[in-house]
């Protein structure tokens, strides 16, 4: 139950924050808010540390550290992925390599699942692509490049929950600590990176007027535009931080061999906090599919702590 519970609780908190992140995007470079977000991030987590306690071994240095470079280079694989290539197909495949390589490792691993598990997790999958699918306009053409990079993107977010899963179990919320600051100094050095390529600021105009030249914006206003932009960047680095601590305690929560697999299942519906809260907050209307994926993802949940 309490494996199902921090694994739900991740997936959903991970949704959120990926929903500001997107707000963030829409004014600065998705590359520079992750790299913020991250960094961000370390505060809480360093918080956590010492309020909760926790014992630094080499073993949960290594694994944190696994975790950091293959979520950074999970992010910066899936902006290439979606920069060259339809979201719509693209995103679910990511999400669905997300889930799966770490129940394929369970498996390997000799992890035998009850046949009601098995459904429930090939249900989840289901609702993953359900609800991650969106509608996409842009004419973009798929191609194999960009599909190998959603898939290995995938991975890299597969091999976070795998490496969690290695932690020692007394080692607390230094491993993230670890995790957190390598992806913080990854995802820094690829935004730098991208500006300097670019030459261009980190962020375009605020607003422009009809002739397409931009428009200053008043002081008083740009000034709270840029107070939210920080709030929500913040919060997004916040949300990101608290969503690991569930998935590693969601790991940690009993010596089940089938924990694994169910947490990297649950872990990956992390779109259905996406979805919702733009519909709470956007007035975005989910569709019916998108339904039909949360109403399965509630039942393959439940199944879950059931079993």
């Amino acid at each position: 139950m309490l494996t199902v519970l921090f694994g739900l609780s991740g997936a959903v908190v991970y949704g959120f924050a990926d929903f500001l992140g997107g707000l963030a995007s829409r004014r600065v470079r998705p590359v520079t808010v992750a790299a913020v977000a991250a960094a961000v991030g370390i505060v809480p987590l360093l918080v956590g540390l010492a309020v909760l306690g926790g014992v630094p071994s080499w073993t949960g240095t290594l694994w944190g550290a696994v975790a950091g470079v293959s979520g950074g280079i999970g992010v910066l694989l899936l902006y290439a992925a979606l920069a060259i290539g339809p979201m719509s197909v693209l995103s679910p495949v990511t999400a669905v390599f997300a889930a799966v390589v770490p129940v394929v490792v369970a498996l390997l691993r000799g992890t035998v699942l009850s046949p009601l598990a098995t459904g429930a997790l090939v249900v989840a999958v289901v609702a993953v692509v359900l609800v991650a699918v969106v509608r996409d306009a842009s004419g973009a053409r798929l191609t194999a490049r960009g599909v190998v990079a959603a898939a290995v993107a995938g991975c890299g977010f597969g091999g976070i929950v795998l490496a969690y899963d290695m932690t020692p179990g007394g080692s607390g919320i230094a491993p993230l600590v670890v995790a957190r600051v390598l992806q913080a100094v990854l995802l820094g050095a690829a935004a730098l990176v991208v500006v300097l390529r670019t030459g261009g600021p980190v962020s375009g105009p605020t607003s422009a007027r009809p002739d397409g030249v931009a428009a200053a914006p008043g002081r008083r206003s740009g000034r709270a535009r840029s107070l939210r932009l920080l709030v929500t960047v913040a919060a997004c680095g916040v949300l990101d931080a608290m969503a690991n601590v569930c998935i590693q305690a969601a790991l940690h929560s009993g010596d089940d061999p089938a924990t694994l697999p169910v947490v990297s299942v649950l872990n990956a519906l992390y779109p259905i906090g996406t979805v919702v809260l733009a519909g709470i907050v956007l007035r975005e209307r989910l569709t019916g599919q998108q339904w039909t994926g949360i109403v399965l993802a509630f039942v393959a949940s439940v199944t879950l702590a059931l079993v």
